[in-house]
């Protein structure tokens, strides 16, 4: 390692380049900086670069923080949402995701082919999920908290689209039940969860959200095939591309959890089991 003594004045930060605000931690007029001859920085800082007398700094003391830290936890590499769905996949069965380590025993977690639903038990499903997601979107349309602000109008929102298939199921003369006890205590845990615990919330929208566009819209093609003749309910339907839409939430959801230590970030996380347990008691209603 090679210590030099720089001053600030040298320092030229590009304005074309995007800089982290740890970026600035630790910059005084003038500084003392350890570097490596060869260090190569991630993606988004910028390094020592040291050639006889003229050196140009743009945080080195955050590019040789984050290497630590990446070191510390590789998983990291993949980036937090990368994570999340790690997690998530380990919760699915075989039949469900090659990822999946959950032994199937109950009908619900089944191959889909095997089910046999119902149309009140459809319809159920449907009430009970309308509430969660009324619930999740009034959450985020009402809160001025940052880490939620930043999901408003992602295009993912499913509340409205929920309400026309059931004015179209009314239209059918089916009668339209009040939500059950599935729906309900999921949407009051959402609220808690809301005002106390972000981090646990975020789990929650993350698999909510993306779960739907993935096993979920296989499930309502599936189970429309069988009792809907193959219908196309608007809760499986998006404006603009699904995959964009997904990515934008991908990069807002990184970088809501850039902020978070690594203890929250395993708080999210535990929290996945949680999740998979509320939304697979609503989708058993559809068998029943």
């Amino acid at each position: 390692m090679a210590t030099t003594r720089l001053n600030a004045s040298l320092c030229h930060f590009p304005s074309s380049t995007r800089l982290y605000s740890e970026s600035y931690l630790g910059l005084r007029p003038t500084v003392r900086i350890s570097y490596a001859r060869n260090l190569t920085a991630p993606r988004g800082y910028l390094a020592v670069k040291a050639n006889g007398d003229l050196a140009s700094v743009v945080s080195a003391a955050a590019a040789v923080k984050e290497m630590v830290r990446r070191e510390k936890y590789p998983e990291e590499s993949i980036g937090f949402v990368g994570e999340m769905r790690h997690v998530a996949m380990r919760l699915h069965t075989r039949d469900q995701a090659k990822e999946g380590e959950k032994e199937s025993k109950s009908p619900e977690v089944g191959p889909v082919a095997k089910w046999e639903p119902t149309v009140e038990g459809y319809l159920q499903f449907l009430v009970d999920s309308k509430l969660v997601y009324d619930t999740l979107e009034g959450i985020i349309d009402e809160s001025d908290f940052p880490t939620y602000v930043v999901f408003k109008n992602t295009g993912l929102e499913r509340a409205e689209k929920l309400g026309k298939d059931l004015e179209w199921f009314k239209e059918q003369g089916y009668e339209i039940p009040e939500a059950m006890a599935p729906g309900r205590t999921y949407s009051e845990y959402l609220k808690v969860l809301a005002e106390r615990d972000p981090e646990a919330f975020i789990c929650h929208f993350y698999n909510i959200y993306f779960a739907h566009s993935a096993g979920g819209q296989m499930i309502g093609t599936k189970v429309s095939k069988k009792i809907l003749d193959g219908k196309e309910l608007e809760f499986y339907k998006w404006e603009g591309q699904l995959s964009q839409l997904l990515q934008d939430v991908r990069q807002k959801l990184n970088s809501v959890a850039e902020w978070w230590t690594r203890d929250e970030k395993r708080h999210c996380l535990e929290e996945t089991e949680k999740s998979f347990k509320f939304s697979g008691e609503i989708l058993r209603l559809i068998l029943s």
